[in-house]
């Protein structure tokens, strides 16, 4: 039997801990546009096991073992009440490659990941525990969390834009897709079309699904991509072989694979922590909108669910895309159709949950994964794309007045450099611009905290806009 919400109250649960469990057709319907997503969008996951095959030297039957495993991690959010569709740290991705490239694919590699994601998974565990991560929202600077989610944006950006990247080897069905994807979930002449046209609307229901599925048939149309091999059945991931790419047939690292493995953690945490901070904001764009359902905002619970995602990731499935907290492109279709009220979607765990329950249970079904197998990077693509305009987007609407935007450019730039210390130098740079730019009373003799002569306006100083305070008399 459904329970049903109450007007303004928070959706059915029952509590666990620190956790809320739902269930769904218990605790929220089924949400049928969801289900669909799910049948096409879960390609994206199948999409690490290139990377997988490449960086761990695994074969295509273990690498899929392995993408049920993190099926199970996906579905974890939604049932323990985090209000956010989950993926990878995916603009951390360059960086995780950089750091496996130092070691030899096999077992070497995979002990290299298991440190990295271990770490990850303390990171996050002791971050939870203490609930230092809800002092961290408030703690660190507007300019430098922007920053960081701006630069984000610009390095997955930039890593399709490279020479020798996919804009280069398939840049027809790449250009097409993102360009209707963006359409469909961003362009405001096409909201105003859903509002008067009945099939925009069920259009708009599937968010990036009638982007990547044109590119899809664009890619096979021109050639970019080959046909695929359609096969019937069920699937069959080689979980017994998928035991000889684990720690436990490998043996553990040493302490030095452990130190090397640190700087990628810390980074992968300040880029996840930046998706936390996009999950949120996404959701509080949407959440006026919807008087019905209260909406906790649990960043400790975030914390403890993506952190219990990369202890299993750790031992039984390392990933190079690592658990991380939002799927931004699949969170922003949620959230948009949310806005659309209770009748399009219950509530946000309804769409979240749904999505990726059907995720799972379509990683099983052969014919949809041998259609999709040939276009595994267009997923991928397309994913980082949309996660690149997202971040910029909201990183932007985070800034307040032009200091903050100043010395958050200045992180979004450094954190997008090609080094695998970019994002520890962004942090630095972020840190000591925050103390000398925006907070100058700490080195001056009056108050004058979001005023400087490189980050106001003349306009500005002409007006008196000082943000809330007028200028001294001289």
């Amino acid at each position: 039997m459904l329970l049903k919400r109450e007007h303004g109250a928070e959706q059915p649960h029952w509590p666990l801990g620190p956790f809320k469990i739902r269930i769904p057709f218990v605790h929220y319907r089924w949400e049928y546009p969801e289900m669909i997503q799910g049948l096409i969008m879960f390609v994206v996951g199948l999409a690490m096991i290139p990377l997988l095959q490449k960086y761990l030297g695994m074969p295509y039957e273990a690498a899929l073992a392995f993408c049920v495993v993190a099926g199970v991690g996906y579905m974890l959010p939604a049932l323990l009440g985090v209000p956010l569709v989950p993926g990878w740290i995916t603009p951390a991705i360059p960086v995780v490659i950089l750091y496996l490239q130092g070691f030899e694919p096999g077992p070497e590699a995979i002990k290299a990941l298991f440190a990295l994601q271990i770490e990850v998974f303390l990171i996050f565990l002791v971050l939870g525990i203490t609930g230092m991560g809800n002092r961290l929202v408030t703690v660190i600077p507007n300019s430098l969390k922007s920053g960081i989610i701006i630069g984000a944006g610009i390095a997955a950006m930039m890593g399709e834009l490279k020479v020798g990247g996919r804009i280069d080897n398939t840049p027809i069905s790449l250009i097409i897709g993102s360009i209707v994807s963006a359409y469909v979930l961003f362009s405001l002449s096409f909201k105003n079309i859903v509002e008067n046209n009945v099939w925009a609307k069920r259009i708009s229901n599937f968010g990036m699904v009638p982007g990547m599925i044109l590119a899809m048939l664009v890619g096979w149309a021109v050639g970019e991509y080959p046909m695929p091999d359609v096969q019937w059945g069920i699937t069959n991931p080689d979980f017994a072989l998928m035991w000889d790419y684990l720690v436990f047939s490998t043996g553990m690292p040493d302490a030095s694979t452990f130190m090397l493995a640190l700087p990628t953690a810390v980074i992968a945490y300040v880029i996840a922590f930046g998706d936390i901070v996009v999950g949120f904001t996404l959701v509080k764009r949407v959440d006026h909108l919807r008087e019905d359902e209260k909406i906790e905002e649990g960043i400790t619970r975030v914390h403890l669910v993506t952190a219990i995602r990369n202890g299993i990731h750790a031992f039984f499935a390392p990933w190079p895309g690592l658990a991380g907290p939002l799927w931004t492109a699949a969170h922003a279709t949620v959230a948009e159709r949310y806005a659309l009220g209770r009748k399009a979607m219950d509530s946000i765990y309804s769409g979240g949950g749904t999505f990726w329950i059907t995720g799972f249970f379509a990683l099983f079904m052969l014919p949809l994964v041998s259609i999709f197998k040939p276009v595994l990077p267009i997923a991928l693509s397309l994913t980082l794309v949309l996660t690149a305009y997202i971040c910029i987007m909201v990183g932007m609407e985070e800034l307040k007045n032009s200091t903050e935007r100043g010395v958050a450019g200045i992180v979004a730039v450094t954190l997008a450099m090609p080094d695998p210390k970019s994002t520890v130098y962004a942090v630095v740079i972020g840190l000591v611009l925050y103390f000398l730019i925006e907070r100058s009373h700490h080195i001056g003799t009056r108050d004058k905290e979001d005023l400087s002569i490189l980050g106001d306006s003349t306009a500005d100083l002409e007006a008196g806009d000082t943000h809330g305070r007028k200028l001294p008399a001289n």
